[in-house]
């Protein structure tokens, strides 16, 4: 694909933005611009928590107003920029659109273990995960009745990348690689986003029992030595929740065993969206994915899967302590 002149990041918290964009600015020799802090010093300035300044500005457009105004600015000028903003790809069209997700307990995590100040401090995981959650979900439902448009929504992107096991070392290197056109750059260019996902958090759509080469000793060393960016993408489903193998079930596999923290995916349906005739990606899942089925998968490979809600509804659900009864 060709260079785009910035790059953009948005997603969760505690997902690694900062410290992603800031290494990213450094290597490609740009400035970078963080809303994020920009915000903070505002909630301080206030003396009001973040989370509290997310909530007052759902109802004073006049906090957004500034950022988004700034943002603006920046877009128009066409400096070549990283910039770390949850609303930037809104405003950037010629830029290198990154969405970062993380578990989040991980999220929760990271944040309780960095600095705080007295717009962002946590007492326990718990909280921490807890008011994570609301401050997303007050930006979320402020973007969409302000903006009409919702940051969950994957296809906003060109790349969503999952950094919950992969180091900030990783996760640049694939970042400057999609940038640079040297990772995935077919799907970049003809059917966005590039998915960059957790191996470990992908669910499967066959019985490991049907599946054939899952235990293929040439190919999984083949792939150890090439490296995941050497893998074809998987394509995979989006439920909003969960993602899903479409196709790539051995691929997924041998990336499990050689223990790669990320693989690139192609995605094929998110949400509403058909995976198969008139099927959407929420109903595909349902139907396919059952605890017997995340139980083998998940003895098959040594990780552990949480079993979605409807699974632990359904017919076939296992006993309580046994892998796939909970997260």
């Amino acid at each position: 694909m060709t260079v785009r002149q910035s790059i953009v990041f948005n997603g969760d918290l505690g997902s690694g933005k900062s410290t992603v964009s800031v290494e990213i600015a450094k290597r490609l020799g740009l400035r970078r611009v963080s809303v994020g802090d920009l915000y903070r010093q505002m909630a301080q300035e206030r003396q009001m928590t973040a989370l509290q300044l997310n909530l007052h500005a759902e109802l004073d457009q006049a906090v957004d107003g500034y950022v988004d105004q700034l943002q603006r600015d920046i877009a128009a000028s066409g400096e070549s920029l990283v910039m770390d903003s949850r609303l930037a790809w809104h405003f950037f069209t010629d830029a290198l659109k990154v969405h970062m997700i993380t578990e989040p307990a991980e999220a929760a995590r990271r944040v309780l273990l960095r600095p705080s100040g007295p717009a962002e401090s946590y007492t326990s995981l718990a909280e921490a995960e807890a008011k994570l959650r609301e401050r997303s979900e007050s930006e979320r439902n402020r973007f969409i009745l302000r903006y009409g448009v919702d940051k969950a929504r994957l296809r906003n992107y060109d790349l969503v990348c999952d950094t919950t096991r992969a180091s900030a070392a990783e996760v640049i290197t694939h970042i400057v690689d999609a940038y640079e056109g040297r990772l995935a750059a077919d799907v970049l260019r003809d059917a966005p986003p590039l998915l960059l996902l957790d191996p470990a958090r992908v669910y499967p759509t066959e019985d490991v029992a049907t599946l054939r080469g899952l235990d293929d000793a040439g190919f999984v060393g083949e792939l150890a030595a090439a490296g995941d960016e050497a893998l074809a993408p998987l394509r995979i489903g989006f439920t909003g929740e969960y993602f899903f193998v479409v196709d790539g079930h051995r691929r997924l596999s041998a990336a499990l065993r050689n223990g790669f923290p990320l693989v690139p995916a192609q995605l094929v349906a998110e949400v509403d969206e058909p995976v198969v005739g008139q099927t959407s990606a929420v109903d595909y899942f349902t139907t396919e994915v059952r605890p017997s089925l995340v139980h083998d998968w998940e003895a098959a490979h040594g990780i552990r899967l949480p079993l979605p809600a409807h699974a632990l509804l359904g017919g076939d659900a296992v006993l309580a302590g046994e892998p796939g009864a909970g997260a």
